[in-house]
């Protein structure tokens, strides 16, 4: 289940919630009672690291950071941009 986060556009108060996808938005802040939550926008907690799909099948030409190529491995590095 992911985790959501949110705030209230009253008083500013955020917090986090573990939801399922099907849940419905959270309205009430438990802070000041006011239906003003909205959810914040936030990056994904995990990362893909390592040979497999995504470094091999993905990426073409020059852009294939795969660990025998390099000697170093992919671990370090930042995520290249769309």
């Amino acid at each position: 289940m992911p985790i959501y986060e949110y705030r209230c556009e009253d008083c500013g108060h955020q917090l986090e919630k573990l939801q399922r996808i099907s849940d419905a938005p959270l309205v009430d802040c438990p802070s000041c009672s006011a239906p003003a939550l909205k959810k914040m926008i936030s990056a994904a907690g995990f990362r893909l690291k390592g040979g497999g799909w995504y470094e091999t099948d993905f990426k073409s030409g020059t852009k294939k950071n795969l660990a025998s190529d390099s000697g170093q491995g992919s671990s370090g590095k930042t995520a290249e941009p769309i």
